[in-house]
């Protein structure tokens, strides 16, 4: 089947407001080529499941290329329209399963030399998208908060070295209550500035008392989904024929009920957008199924990337040691025996990422960015109101620093 041939039935077994948003749209998503479209209706089919600026962006990508003329789609398209595709490819059920046919199409164009130019095409789609679509501004600027170093009683080496010259290091913060006082400012922004998943909480392990206003992640949290998506990792693994591809189609297709999650529709506080983000960062994520600092790091890069917070606490906690990965792999071996020093430098490192990734998002040169060493003296402030590659020796709370830092 080609895109000219797309029929309403063709997304009968897309969720409500997927199908509803993909059916609206048929006429302009018959002209569109297909090397483009079923990668965009990947996007479509999770539509149910996304965050609301996920949701927005995707409605005002179609309502654009709508408005399109058939001339300025040709120009928009040449470059996709003139990649090969094989008959298989063409043949494939792309429009009931977008995901699957992506995985084939990138294949194919690794095979046929023809990655290059497909993401060149990419990145013109992207950046004429960009060019029309004006950016809302933001209620406050965003604001960054990486906390690393839990457990660790004693660190002599020095932290933070790639953040430093974009900010103030700070050597002399008083930590008691340090936590507290940075989820009280998290908290007071969610509620001065309610946006639905507009400030987040992220924990590497286990999440402490927290103001309900905020979008809560944690690794501990999601214990029993771990352990039931090793055990299905495992037994797929032993199944002759199975490889590493094979097994990651099969985690990318499993939703939260494969591992035991939203069962029971009637609990309180049942959120299909979040319990979707959770599997997904199980299932999509490079060791974050067995190491915290790893599932926090791409759970906060997921955040940012997707729901584009506001308000983005990041608690990095400590992960197990390095073992064989039978090991690792298997479910319920007993406790873990923690890295502390090691996760530590984990978290450093994941702090910088963090900040880099606050950046690429809109207001980046309004937001603000805070990294601590728990229940030490040790952080860097980032903002606009800081000099940059300054230090300071005077005592200073966490409250302070935020306040300076905005």
């Amino acid at each position: 089947m080609l895109p000219r041939d797309l029929k309403p039935e063709d997304f009968a077994g897309y969720p409500p407001e997927a199908k509803k948003l993909a059916t609206n749209f048929i006429p302009t998503l018959r002209k569109l080529p297909l090397s483009f479209l079923p990668g965009l209706l990947r996007e479509v089919i999770e539509f149910d499941f996304k965050f609301p600026v996920e949701r927005k962006a995707r409605e005002r990508e179609l309502d654009n290329l709508s408005s399109l003329s058939d001339v300025r789609l040709q120009e928009w398209f040449q470059d996709f329209a003139a990649v090969r595709l094989s008959t298989q490819l063409e043949e494939f059920e792309w429009a009931k399963a977008p995901a699957q046919f992506v995985e084939r199409l990138s294949a194919h164009l690794w095979s046929t030399h023809q990655i290059d130019a497909f993401r060149s095409a990419s990145n013109r789609y992207t950046d004429r998208l960009r060019a029309i679509v004006p950016l809302e501004p933001l209620p406050v600027p965003r604001l960054g908060i990486s906390i690393v170093g839990q457990g660790v009683t004693s660190y002599e080496d020095g932290l933070f070295r790639k953040l430093r010259p974009h900010g103030a290091y700070y050597a002399h913060v008083k930590p008691e209550n340090g936590l507290s006082q940075l989820l009280d400012a998290v908290a007071t922004r969610a509620k001065a500035h309610a946006v639905p998943y507009g400030h987040w909480y992220i924990d590497g392990g286990e999440a402490v008392a927290h103001d309900s206003t905020l979008t809560c992640v944690s690794y501990t949290a999601l214990e029993p989904v771990r352990a039931a998506l090793l055990r299905k990792m495992q037994e797929e693994i032993d199944r002759p024929g199975m490889g590493p591809e094979a097994l990651r189609t099969q985690m990318a297709q499993m939703r939260p009920s494969d591992l035991g999650i939203g069962r029971n529709h009637e609990r309180e506080h049942h959120d299909e957008v979040l319990e979707h983000f959770q599997v997904s960062l199980l299932t999509e994520g490079s060791g974050t199924q067995i190491f915290s600092t790893s599932f926090t790091q791409w759970a906060a890069r997921e955040a940012l990337r997707r729901a584009q917070p506001l308000t983005l606490l990041v608690r990095f906690a400590p992960r197990q040691r390095q073992k064989p990965m039978n090991e690792l792999l298997m479910a319920n071996t007993g406790a873990p025996e923690f890295d502390p020093v090691g996760s530590l430098i984990d978290g450093e490192l994941g702090a910088y990422y963090n900040w880099l990734n606050q950046q690429r998002l809109p207001g980046a040169e309004h937001s603000s960015f805070l990294v601590w060493f728990e229940g030490h003296s040790q952080a860097v402030a980032i903002g606009p109101a800081t000099p940059r590659g300054t230090e300071s020796a005077s005592p200073v709370d966490l409250t302070q620093l935020l306040n300076w830092t905005a």
